[in-house]
């Protein structure tokens, strides 16, 4: 009696790399993108989220390298599926890290460089008013959908950068190091009002204590200071929205632009 149901080794390894490989740049983008890499998100969920975007995205595909998946060529297309999900996560998170520097120069103005905590996402340190901002910013990109546009763009990625054995250009990584020198500037650029108040707040209350001696600026000066920081930072809330939302859109345009420099 023959077999009903027979599967050549050649077919075995086309279905397995039709699968593997968006699977594993679809699992690199889950590990660096903002929200799906919080340490909240369980790796379980990581690896199913990539898993059902793999199995989705797959028929879409075009035709794929005639390559054994267990093989040298087979493993250097899957250091370059690594190599672009990371690529696209990063250039994502640099809103989010812009966001957090600015959290980290207000909170050095209002005498809050004690205030902080273990961050488990970071692995190190972390003010509370940065986390603070940074968990208001994940709020915004999800009102924005920006979570549904990244995931349109890493179905987009596989038209853009299809999946090769060809090496990826140099161009690219230019773009990405270029898009990282924005993080400093974007997070000044944010917590700027309030540095400018919280400095202006500090140069009053020295030349009050040069005019005046007797008067213990210290013992007011830090609840001052304190006070005036959130003051601000209220005020600062009603326009974080509408300041990280053209943000998150150059950031998607600077990931496409870093796949098409890519492209070999």
């Amino acid at each position: 009696m023959p077999p009903v149901f027979s599967v050549t080794a050649d077919q075995l390894n086309v279905w397995l790399v039709a699968f593997f490989w968006p699977f594993v740049r679809m699992l690199s983008l889950v590990g660096t993108a903002p929200l799906f890499s919080e340490k909240a998100v369980s790796r379980t969920i990581k690896v199913s989220v990539a898993g059902l975007m793999a199995i989705a995205i797959a028929p879409t595909l075009g035709p794929l390298p005639q390559v054994p998946l267990v093989s040298a060529a087979g493993l250097w297309i899957v250091v370059q599926q690594v190599l672009i999900g990371a690529a696209m996560g990063f250039s994502m998170k640099l809103v989010f890290a812009m966001v957090q520097a600015a959290g980290e120069y207000t909170g050095l103005q209002m005498g809050l460089s004690f205030a902080s905590f273990f961050d488990p996402t970071s692995g190190g340190n972390t003010m509370v008013l940065a986390r603070f901002l940074n968990v208001m910013a994940m709020l915004v990109f999800l009102a924005v959908d920006g979570h549904l546009v990244l995931i349109a763009t890493l179905a987009e990625s596989f038209q853009i950068l299809p999946i090769a054995d060809a090496p990826l250009a140099a161009s690219g990584w230019f773009l990405l190091v270029s898009a990282g020198g924005q993080v400093f500037l974007g997070g000044l650029i944010l917590a700027l009002p309030l540095i400018a108040t919280l400095l202006t707040l500090n140069l009053a209350m020295g030349i009050l204590n040069r005019v005046s001696p007797q008067f213990s600026i210290f013992a007011v000066g830090f609840p001052i200071t304190l006070l005036a920081g959130i003051a601000m930072l209220q005020l600062l809330m009603q326009y974080l929205a509408p300041f990280l939302e053209p943000r998150f859109a150059a950031s998607f345009t600077s990931m496409l632009e870093i796949l098409q420099g890519l492209r070999p």
